[in-house]
């Protein structure tokens, strides 16, 4: 039996859940549902259902994660004593998997265009439009170097590899974005999108939609459901305060979002100051891929050559917020396979990643096909209701005693706090409830 790995520091633990948490999503999909949904009304309505949903559910799996010490497979085997809880671990597995399969497409996309600013720098013209031209020999490549990226980090394991690049990376992602908002803001337009961001529209504030699109976001931004909270939970120091630990990665998620969104919108202000057109036909702001890789760098064309500077910088931190994601997503399935199949980490992190590109070639293949199912199905289907299962495991299946011991660890007095006179019978019965209403909404 091989020695678990442990994060070393509160922070190092920290800013490694919150890189999981902090993806794309926060950084091209935030904002411009902040936009699209009233403004500072849906900041306001995301703040509270972060806190109320995504919150509760995030305390679960580190819960589960630390008091079994295992894998995802592993832990919900141990507190169901059955093989139902084995069954979820794997379909978590599989998720994850699936998951990161996209995600490393959409990664290489990242680094695709980084590498189109880096060379633009030095006027290799031939090398940016190649770089520019979508084809399949392209997507592969970068999507493998996204995947290598990843399987470096991973690696390493918890301490040496996960916490030691967390603790780089994500101070450097929200260095580069508070940069990048100064310079946006200094630039004509730009005020116009701060008010869109920034002052709420209240009649919006309980429009059904509105309240889907932010629960949805407030959960898949938190990485919540597929097991990654669950197996960082699982290597943190058992003297450490969990619901005020778990707060943090909720609080440094929900601020990385606000400020991506202090960046996004009043680029794309600034953008249309430029002449570049950022509305849909139906009049809605541009947002997902299209923002990404068609208005932002349009928008950097026109600012001239600090454009490509500023174009440089700005992939960076997306490919940055990329590879923070997809190591929690490896770590998943290579814990799994570490301790429960007893393979070496070296061994199970080259076949995991070598599995994940394969899926992510046959995606690549049958794009038009695969690419928005892959999405959906992992996103809009299997992850809310793992979340779902998960809740009804640390609510109705693992027992209130084992819990409590497992939070009287990091704090002795944690049965007269605040927290556990809500956060079981929450998570037993408002959670579950929530999160399916949710579902079903986004379903039928």
């Amino acid at each position: 039996m091989a020695i678990r790995g442990e994060f070393s520091s509160r922070i190092g633990f920290v800013l490694a859940a919150a890189g999981s948490a902090v993806g794309l999503g926060n950084i091209w999909g935030f904002p411009t549902k902040v936009a699209s949904n009233g403004g500072a009304a849906f900041v306001l309505v995301y703040l509270l259902l972060a806190f109320v949903l995504a919150y509760p559910v995030l305390m679960a799996e580190l819960i589960i994660g630390r008091s079994t010490r295992s894998n995802m497979v592993d832990a919900l085997g141990k507190i169901s004593g059955s093989y139902v809880g084995r069954a979820t671990g794997i379909w978590g597995c599989v998720t994850v998997s699936l998951i990161l399969a996209f995600y490393a497409i959409v990664g290489g996309w990242m680094l695709v265009y980084f590498a189109d600013s880096a060379v633009r720098l030095v006027g290799l013209q031939s090398a940016s439009d190649w770089l520019l031209t979508s084809s399949v020999t392209r997507n592969v490549i970068f999507c493998a170097i996204f995947m290598m990226l990843t399987a470096y980090i991973v690696v390493g394991g918890v301490k040496a590899g996960i916490e030691k690049w967390s603790v780089r990376l994500m101070p450097t992602l929200v260095i580069l974005i508070l940069a990048l908002i100064v310079y946006v803001s200094m630039q004509p337009g730009a005020g116009e999108g701060w008010s869109a961001y920034l002052v709420p529209d209240f009649s919006r504030v309980l429009d059904p939609d509105l309240l889907i699109n932010a629960m949805g976001q407030a959960f898949f931004s938190m990485s919540l459901g597929v097991g990654t909270m669950l197996v960082y939970g699982s290597y943190l120091s058992k003297k450490e305060n969990l619901p005020t630990i778990g707060a943090s990665v909720a609080l440094v998620d929900i601020g990385v979002a606000v400020i991506a969104g202090m960046l996004i919108i009043p680029s794309m202000y600034v953008a249309l100051n430029n002449g570049v057109e950022i509305f849909t036909p139906e009049g809605a702001l541009i947002q997902g891929d299209t923002l990404i890789f068609k208005v932002l760098p349009a928008l950097f064309d026109t600012i001239g050559t600090v454009g490509v500077l500023v174009s440089f910088t700005f992939f960076a931190l997306m490919a940055i917020a990329a590879v923070t994601s997809s190591i929690s997503m490896l770590e998943v399935p290579v814990a799994f396979l570490v301790e429960s199949k007893g393979l070496k980490r070296g061994a199970a992190v080259v076949f995991m990643t070598a599995l994940i590109f394969v899926l992510s070639c046959i995606i690549i293949f049958n794009f038009e096909m695969l690419f928005g199912f892959v999405i959906a199905l992992t996103t809009e289907y299997s992850q809310p209701l793992l979340g779902l299962t998960l809740c009804i495991f640390a609510g109705w299946v693992w027992r209130r005693d084992a819990i409590l011991a497992e939070l009287k660890e990091g704090n002795e007095n944690v049965e007269h706090g605040l927290f556990w006179k809500i956060w079981p019978w929450y998570v037993r019965f408002v959670c579950p409830v929530i999160i399916a209403l949710m579902f079903y909404r986004s379903v039928f």
